[in-house]
C-alpha cells in the first residue's frame, strides 16, 4: 500500500493528529535505544483499547505488519519497524491500587517509577526494577520480562503479573482476570486454544524437553519465548498469559496488567567490598544466596576505572590493583535490630573469602548514596568516553553460580582477544547475570565484521560451552534472534515457532523479532552515527531523557531532536541536494527549536549528561541576524527603560478587565494573539500586573547588630510581579520579600544600579551570547560590591535566574534561591502557624537542578495543613517567555496538573513566569512561596 493511500486509510480510522506519515515524524518516532534504524511507513498513536483493536483489525485485514512501542528504551531492536509503528499514548496512563498496596493495576503507558511512587505510601513496590525504570513503561517492562538488580527471577514480571488485558492480532480482547471474558475467548478461539493445549502436552510430556526448559529457567532467561509457561501451567489461559510476558510485542498487545507488589523495607544498609579478581567475587555468590540480600552488584576493574576520577567517588578506587573487582551489597529491613542481624550474618558468611579491605556496612545516607553512585555511574562514564563514530551496545548474559568465575574469565579473555579490551563489566551477582559494553564502529564494514565475529564467538561461549543465557533480561529482539536456536536446540526452537504461528497466524506482529531465519539480521539496518555536534555526539538514543521533557506530547523529545539533527547533518553531505536540507531544516524548526523549553532537565536524566537545550541555544545563536542582535543590544543597554515600560503597560489590561470583566478581556487578547501570528504575546487573567518601582537600596533591620543580606530582585520581578487574578494581596514579590526579610530581623541591601541589572538568562536562552555576557558581567560586579566580595549572602526571588547566576558568576558569591534562603536562614528566626488550607507546590526545573525539592516541601509544610505535590508534573513548559508565544507547549506539559492538585485551593512555587502557566492550567492561582511564608509566620522574639 502506497504511503498516501495508507495515510488516507488511517486518518479515516483515527483523528488526524494521531497519525504521522511525514518523513520527519516517521524518522524520529521510529527510533529506539537499540543499534538498528528502520523508518516506519506510518506512526499511529493510540489512547484506548478500542483504537488498538481498530488498528489491529485493519492491519490483519490488509496484511500489514505492526510493531508496538511504549518508551522505546529496549536495547535489542524490538521496537523499530519499516511498516506501521503503534505508539502508546496518554490514554494508557491509569492505575488502581487495592489490598493496601499488595495488588496494583497499571496501564501500559505508566512508567515503572511513576508506579512505584504511587506504591510508596504503602511501603510496596513493583518486583521488576530495570535500570531504565525511570523511563520504561509497564507495557515494555512486561514485554521484555524485566527484572533488574534487586529481585532476580523470583520477582520478575513472569512471577509477579497476576492478570492482564490482551489484544490479539485479530483484534480480539481477553481479560484474564474476568471469568466471563475467559470463557468467551475460549469459545470463540477453539483452534488457538487447541494449539496451546497441544504445545503444553508435548512440552510437559517429553522428559528431555521438560528437563531442558526447567534447567534453562533456573537462570534469568529472556532469549526466545518463555516456554516455561508450557510446563508451569496447564490451564490454556494461564499459559497464554505467561507466554505474553517477554514476547516483545510479537504475540499481542498488553493494555494493562495487575501486579502482586513486593514489600519495600524502609531501613537500608550497604557495603562496598573489594577483591583481588573476578573469581574471588564470584566465590561470594553461594554464601550470599543464603542471606537476606536486596542487591549484590558486581563491578570489574574497567568499570571502577570509568568512574574513579569523577567528583565524589571513594578515594580507594584509584589505588585498586589491576584486575581487582568490587561487589556492592545491599540489605534492608523494617527495624534496626533485624537490619543489624542481617549485616552480621552477611559478614560471617563471607569471612572466609579474602578481600582487599575489611567488610564494613554503613547506614549513613551519604555513604549509601556514594556507593550506589559508583554503581549507577558505570554505564554513564563508559558510554561518555567511547571513541567517535561508535555505538554503545550493552550485552546481557547469565551463568550458573557454580561456574560463574570460570565463565566470566572466559568472557574477559574473549573481549580482549576480539579487540574490546576496554569493555566495562558489571552485573547482578546473585543471578549470575552480567552486563558488559562494547563500542563497535558500526559505520564501517570492518567494524561491523569485527562485531559479527565477536557475537558468533560469544554465542558459542555462553550457550554451548557454559550452557548460559544469551539474553537474561534485555530481550531477544533482532540482536539475538539468529542465536535463539543455538541456545535452545532445534526441538524447543520449533516449539517457539509454533507459539508464534498460534498467536499470530499471519505474522503481522513485530515480524523479525525473536523468530527470524535471517542469520545476519543482527548486523543489518544498523544506525549511522555521524559527527553532528560535540554537544550531542555521545548520545546513544536511549530515550531516558524523554520522560521529563515538556514537549514530549506536543512535538519532539530530546532524543527525537538529536535524531533529527543528525539527519540534518547527514543531508549537508555533497551527495544530497541543498534544497532537500533546506526543506528539512524548515520543516523541523517548530518541533526542534520553537517548542524546546531549553530547561536542561534532559541532562539530569541522560546517562551521558547531554543537555539538548544547549544545542538548541547554540543554533538560535547561529540563526540570530544583525537586526535581532541590535534589538537585543538595545534591550541590554536600556534595561531600566525596558522594565519601566513593562511595569506601565501591564497595569492597563487588568484595569480594563476589572471594568468589562476578565472573560471578555481574554476573548479580546486571544483574538489579538491569533491575528498577530506570533508577533504579540498572549495575555490572560493570570498574567501579572506591573510591579512597583523600588526606590531605596537599603532597608535597615530592627537593631544595629541585625544580620545583613543582599537581595537581588530579578528584572522579571522588578517589572511584572504585581498581583493578578486570584490574588488577595496587593503587594508585588519584591515588597513581600522585603517584608519577610525584615520580619526575620535582617538589614536588606539591594545592589546599586538595580534598575539596569539582569542575570543574562533571558538573552542566553535566545542565543544572544554577547548580550548575556554583558549583563552577567554587570551583575557580577554589582553583587561583589554589595556583598563585600562574597562576605554577605545573596538571595534572588526567581529560581531560574538564581541557577543561571550560579553557573556564570564569581564563585565567591554566596547565592541563594528564595526557598533555600528561607529554609536555611529564616526558619529559626520566625514562628509559624499552619494555615487551614490545602496547597499544591511546584518544583521548577532550576529548583530540581539545585536539589531544592525537599526544602520547598519542608517550608510549605510548616505553613499549610496539607501540601500536595502533583504526580507526573516536571517542567511547566513556560520557558521564560515562551509560554506567552507558544501556550500550547505549557498546556501540553501541564496536561495532568488539574487532576494532580486534588483539593488544593492555592498553589506556590518560586518562579513568577512559571506561576502564570501553572495557574492557567490548574485553575488555581499559583504565587511565590514568600506570600505563604509571610502570611503564616511572625517574628520570633528572644526572651
Amino acid at each position: 500500500m502506497e504511503n498516501k493511500q495508507l495515510h488516507s486509510r488511517l486518518t479515516k480510522l483515527f483523528p488526524k493528529e494521531q497519525v504521522f506519515t511525514d518523513e520527519l515524524s516517521r524518522l524520529v518516532k521510529g527510533t529506539d535505544a537499540g543499534l538498528y534504524r528502520l523508518v516506519p511507513k506510518a506512526v499511529v498513536k493510540v489512547n484506548t483499547e478500542d483504537e488498538v483493536i481498530r488498528l489491529l483489525q485493519f492491519c490483519s485485514k490488509e496484511s500489514i505488519p505492526v510493531t508496538f512501542k511504549a518508551a522505546g528504551t529496549s536495547l535489542s531492536g524490538q521496537t523499530v519497524s519499516d511498516s506501521i509503528l503503534m505508539e502508546t499514548g496518554r490514554g494508557f496512563e491509569f492505575s488502581t491500587i487495592t489490598e493496601n498496596g499488595k495488588m496494583a493495576t497499571f496501564g501500559a503507558g505508566i512508567t515503572g517509577t511513576a508506579a512505584n511512587r504511587m506504591l510508596q505510601r504503602y511501603r510496596r513496590k513493583l518486583g521488576p526494577k530495570p535500570a531504565s525504570i525511570n523511563s520504561a513503561k509497564i507495557g515494555g517492562i512486561i514485554a521484555n520480562n524485566a527484572s533488574g538488580s534487586s529481585y532476580g527471577i523470583k520477582h520478575n514480571s513472569y512471577h509477579t503479573v497476576k492478570s492482564m488485558r490482551i489484544i490479539f492480532a485479530d483484534g480480539s480482547l481477553l481479560d484474564t482476570a474476568d471469568t466471563t471474558s475467559c470463557q468467551s475467548f475460549i469459545a470463540s478461539h477453539p483452534e488457538f486454544i487447541a494449539q496451546i493445549e497441544r504445545l503444553h502436552n508435548e512440552a510437559s510430556g517429553n522428559e528431555g524437553v521438560k528437563n531442558r526448559i526447567q534447567q534453562k529457567f533456573q537462570l534469568k532467561n529472556t532469549c526466545g519465548y518463555g516456554v516455561n509457561s508450557l510446563i508451569d501451567f496447564s490451564d490454556p489461559v494461564d499459559i497464554l498469559q505467561h507466554l505474553m510476558i517477554g514476547s516483545e510485542g510479537t504475540l499481542g498487545f498488553v493494555s494493562q496488567a495487575t501486579f502482586e507488589t513486593v514489600h519495600d523495607a524502609p531501613l537500608k544498609a550497604t557495603a562496598m567490598l573489594y577483591f583481588h579478581n573476578l573469581r574471588d567475587v564470584c566465590e561470594t555468590i553461594l554464601p550470599l544466596r543464603s542471606c537476606s540480600v536486596s542487591a549484590a552488584e558486581l563491578m570489574d576493574r574497567n568499570a571502577l576505572r570509568a568512574v574513579e576520577n569523577q567528583e565524589g567517588m571513594p578515594a580507594e578506587l584509584k589505588s585498586l590493583p589491576e584486575g581487582a573487582a568490587a561487589l556492592l551489597i545491599d540489605t534492608s529491613a523494617d527495624d534496626e535490630e533485624t537490619l543489624l542481624v542481617q549485616m552480621r550474618d552477611i559478614e560471617a558468611k563471607l569471612a572466609h573469602i579474602q578481600t582487599l579491605y575489611p567488610i564494613r556496612f554503613t547506614t549513613d545516607i551519604h555513604l549509601y548514596n556514594l556507593y550506589w553512585n559508583v554503581r549507577n555511574g558505570l554505564f554513564t562514564s563508559a558510554a561518555a568516553s567511547r571513541p567517535p563514530h561508535t555505538a554503545s551496545i550493552i550485552e546481557d548474559i547469565a551463568f550458573s553460580g557454580e561456574i560463574l568465575g570460570d565463565a566470566l574469565t572466559d568472557v574477559r579473555e574473549l573481549l580482549v582477544r576480539t579487540g574490546y579490551a576496554d569493555a566495562v563489566m558489571w552485573g547482578h551477582l546473585l543471578d549470575g547475570n552480567v552486563h558488559f559494553t562494547v563500542f563497535p564502529d558500526i559505520n564501517s564494514p570492518d567494524g561491523v565484521d569485527k562485531y559479527a565475529r565477536f557475537m558468533h564467538e560469544l554465542a558459542n561461549l555462553v550457550a554451548v560451552k557454559h550452557n548460559g543465557s544469551l539474553k537474561a533480561e534485555h530481550g531477544t529482539g533482532r540482536n539475538m534472534a539468529p542465536f535463539v536456536e543455538k541456545e535452545w536446540g532445534t526441538e524447543i526452537y520449533g516449539l517457539m515457532k509454533r507459539i508464534k504461528s498460534a498467536f499470530d497466524p499471519n505474522h503481522i506482529l513485530n515480524p523479525g523479532v525473536i523468530i527470524n531465519d535471517d542469520k545476519d539480521v543482527f548486523i543489518k539496518n544498523l544506525k549511522n552515527i555521524p559527527d553532528a555536534n560535540p554537544l550531542i555526539d555521545k548520545c546513544i538514543e536511549c530515550g531516558f531523557c524523554e520522560v521529563t521533557c515538556p514537549s514530549k506530547e506536543l512535538t519532539f523529545t530530546p532524543r527525537q531532536r538529536i535524531v533529527a539533527y543528525r539527519r540534518l547533518t547527514e543531508l549537508a553531505d555533497s551527495r544530497f541536494d541543498k534544497k532537500l536540507r533546506e526543506r528539512w531544516a524548515g520543516e523541523m524548526a517548530y518541533e526542534f527549536n520553537e517548542t524546546c523549553a531549553t530547561d536542561g532537565l534532559c541532562a539530569i536524566a541522560c546517562p551521558v549528561n547531554i543537555d539538548t537545550g544547549s544545542l538548541v541555544k547554540e543554533l538560535r545563536w547561529k540563526e540570530n541576524g544583525k537586526f535581532a542582535n541590535r534589538v537585543a543590544s538595545s534591550m541590554a543597554n536600556n534595561m531600566a527603560s525596558a522594565t519601566s515600560l513593562i511595569r506601565g503597560l501591564l497595569k492597563i489590561p487588568h484595569f480594563i478587565a476589572k471594568i468589562i470583566g476578565y472573560n471578555p478581556m481574554e476573548d479580546i487578547t486571544k483574538g489579538v494573539y491569533k491575528m498577530g501570528d506570533g508577533l504579540f504575546p498572549l495575555w490572560t487573567r493570570y498574567t501579572p500586573s506591573g510591579s512597583r518601582k523600588i526606590v531605596r537600596n537599603i532597608f535597615p533591620g530592627h537593631s544595629a547588630d541585625a544580620p545583613v543580606v543582599v537581595y537581588f530582585p530579578s528584572c522579571i520581578t522588578r517589572s511584572m510581579s504585581g498581583p493578578s487574578f486570584g490574588y488577595a494581596e496587593k503587594e508585588d514579590i519584591p515588597s513581600k520579600m522585603l517584608s519577610l526579610l525584615r520580619k526575620a530581623g535582617y538589614t536588606v541591601i539591594i545592589p546599586e544600579g538595580k534598575d539596569k541589572l539582569c542575570c543574562g538568562m533571558a538573552f542566553s536562552s535566545k542565543g544572544f551570547r554577547k548580550q548575556a555576557r554583558q549583563k552577567e558581567s554587570e551583575l557580577n560586579g554589582a553583587l561583589l560590591k554589595a556583598s563585600r566580595n562574597g562576605e554577605l549572602p545573596i538571595v534572588c526571588d526567581m529560581s531560574p535566574c538564581l541557577l543561571h547566576m550560579r553557573e556564570t558568576l564569581d564563585s565567591r558569591l554566596r547565592l541563594y534561591d528564595q526557598v533555600e534562603f528561607i529554609h536555611d536562614f529564616l526558619l529559626d528566626k520566625l514562628t509559624f502557624e499552619k494555615q487551614p488550607v490545602s496547597i499544591a507546590i511546584h518544583t521548577t526545573c532550576s529548583s530540581t537542578k539545585m536539589h531544592l525539592e525537599e526544602k520547598l516541601y519542608t517550608v510549605a509544610a510548616l505553613c499549610a495543613d496539607k501540601v500536595i505535590v502533583p504526580e507526573n508534573v516536571s517542567c511547566c513548559g513556560w520557558a521564560g517567555d515562551r509560554g506567552f508565544f507558544y501556550p500550547e507547549l505549557n498546556r501540553s506539559a501541564l496536561a495532568s496538573l488539574k487532576h494532580g492538585i486534588g483539593d488544593a485551593t492555592e498553589g506556590y512555587s518560586n518562579s513568577r513566569t512559571c506561576e502564570i502557566g501553572l495557574s492557567i492550567n490548574s485553575g488555581v492561582t499559583y504565587k511565590s512561596l514568600v506570600y505563604l511564608v509571610d502570611r503564616a509566620s511572625e517574628r520570633k522574639f528572644l526572651s
